[in-house]
């Protein structure tokens, strides 16, 4: 009896595999260790490094907004294929690869074989990265699979980047089916890590006007006019706790990006008024923030036979 009994519950988890369907109990019956062995990892990561956290995050967001969530920015270049680790606004900046390779190997071990996709490890790794550094949880959905390429060309031309105007933000988040709202909620995940000089130089010696002074003083002493390309500041004040205070540097000016500044521009246009809502309504971004997130994890992942679930997270399964 209890055999036909779990029978029944992986025959269903297969069946809503195959159906396309991604749901926050995917693995449940097929494994319900992942989960959990995923918040450990994680965890104990960000105690080594709190940075990492921001890492994972934005690890997630890199891959969702090229070609869907498909862990197509985790694979390695060959020789026939040109991947997305060295597109511009990835190469020298993303990182976490190494934890979503122990993520990965952990879950093979306590699933006894090759069951979570690396899509949803790292769905689930910003998550619990969010969760560990001090904001809500959110139930993410499951059952993506893996990509077998990836483009360098896509991630170049997808990916918006720190010089962009509030114009072309929009029309860049357009393109993904995804709002100003979305706009501005998302670039909260902006309250976590930190930028290099040389993506910032810009802003600081050139936009003085909405330049808090003394943010800039002390960015001065970190970041030359040259050199020092690759000098880290954080993005808000805060840069290991998810809060409310990258928004509320935004309205004092001392947001570190230039595409961070355009979200709050002084005109009093909806841009202003999302910026100003969530800096005073802390509740109301951590759920929001929650929903753009699921919202943004269901961007074109492949499902049910598409794809693949790869047993190394960095490579295609070989044939």
């Amino acid at each position: 009896m209890a055999l036909l009994v779990y029978i029944a519950m992986v025959a269903a988890a297969l069946a809503s595999a195959a159906s396309g369907e991604l749901t926050a109990d995917f693995y449940s019956e097929t494994c319900p260790q992942a989960l959990p062995t995923i918040k450990l990892i994680v965890g104990a990561a960000i105690l080594k490094e709190p940075r990492m956290g921001a890492s994972l995050v934005r690890l997630h967001f890199h891959d969702c907004i090229v070609n869907g969530c498909d862990a197509s920015v985790l694979l390695d270049d060959t020789a026939d294929m040109i991947g997305e680790k060295t597109a511009k606004p990835n190469n020298n900046s993303l990182r976490g690869y190494e934890v979503i390779d122990t993520i990965k190997y952990a879950v093979n071990t306590v699933c006894f074989g090759n069951v979570v996709s690396c899509a949803d490890i790292l769905a689930v790794a910003a998550r619990d990265s969010i969760v560990a550094l001090g904001g809500s949880w959110y139930d993410v959905l499951l059952g993506r699979r893996d990509a077998r390429t990836a483009s360098i060309d896509d991630a170049n031309n997808v990916i918006p980047t720190p010089f962009m105007d509030l114009p072309a933000l929009q029309a860049s988040f357009q393109t993904l089916g995804l709002s100003l709202h979305d706009l501005v909620v998302l670039s909260g995940g902006h309250t976590l890590g930190y930028s290099r000089c040389v993506l910032f130089r810009s802003r600081l010696y050139n936009e003085t006007g909405t330049l808090d002074p003394e943010y800039a003083a002390a960015l001065d002493e970190r970041c030359p006019p040259a050199g020092d390309d690759d000098a880290l500041s954080a993005l808000d004040d805060t840069p290991t706790t998810v809060d409310t205070d990258y928004y509320q540097g935004l309205m004092r000016g001392r947001a570190l990006l230039h595409s961070d500044q355009e979200l709050y521009r002084g005109d009093g246009g909806e841009s202003d008024a999302l910026v100003k809502h969530y800096a005073e309504n802390p509740d109301k971004f951590w759920e929001d923030f929650g929903a753009a997130m699921v919202k943004l994890g269901k961007m074109s992942p492949l499902t049910g036979d598409q794809g693949e679930v790869r047993e190394n997270c960095r490579v295609v399964n070989q044939e």
